[in-house]
């Protein structure tokens, strides 16, 4: 009689159960939304880019940007959908995902100063500072990495 679980087990059992299946749903709406994101975001990047007008060089720049954009939403939905298929949540692809945000920023402010040729001179300190912040977080996240890596950490 002591092995039957008690009807206060199964009642806990049930809630454990049924709160795991929100958050798989909850984590699966967030794949969805950020596959839809990226397609909304591409779709809207080419569609900029053909219509791009008088600014060439503005249109290439958003386009960059945009299509960075798509690569680093895909990037976030791979590793959440990895996540719920091991149930272990990885730190290396997230420090990935930050070096691309940093590599998109480097090269938005690099295509901005070599495409546009009107910047005022703020503009120019701007993109400048943008820039370095860009080059600032791809060394800071890289030297995360080499660390992970010399410390012996393995993402399953």
């Amino acid at each position: 009689m002591a092995d039957e679980p008690s009807n206060q087990d199964l009642h806990s059992l049930r809630a454990d159960s049924i709160v795991r299946w929100i958050i798989i749903g909850v984590e699966y709406a967030i794949v969805a939304s950020l596959l839809l994101v990226a397609g909304v975001v591409l779709v809207h990047s080419v569609d900029t880019f053909l219509r791009y007008g008088q600014n060439f060089s503005g249109a290439v720049v958003e386009a960059i940007d945009g299509i960075l954009v798509v690569i680093i939403t895909l990037d976030i939905a791979h590793t959440v959908f990895g996540h719920l298929r091991t149930s272990v949540f990885p730190v290396k692809p997230f420090i990935v995902i930050g070096i691309l945000a940093g590599v998109r920023d480097i090269l938005s402010a690099s295509a901005r100063l070599t495409l546009t040729s009107s910047l005022t001179q703020r503009e120019f300190y701007d993109t400048l500072i943008s820039l370095g912040v860009g080059v600032g977080v791809v060394v800071f996240l890289l030297l995360g990495l080499l660390i992970l890596r010399f410390s012996g950490h393995v993402d399953d």
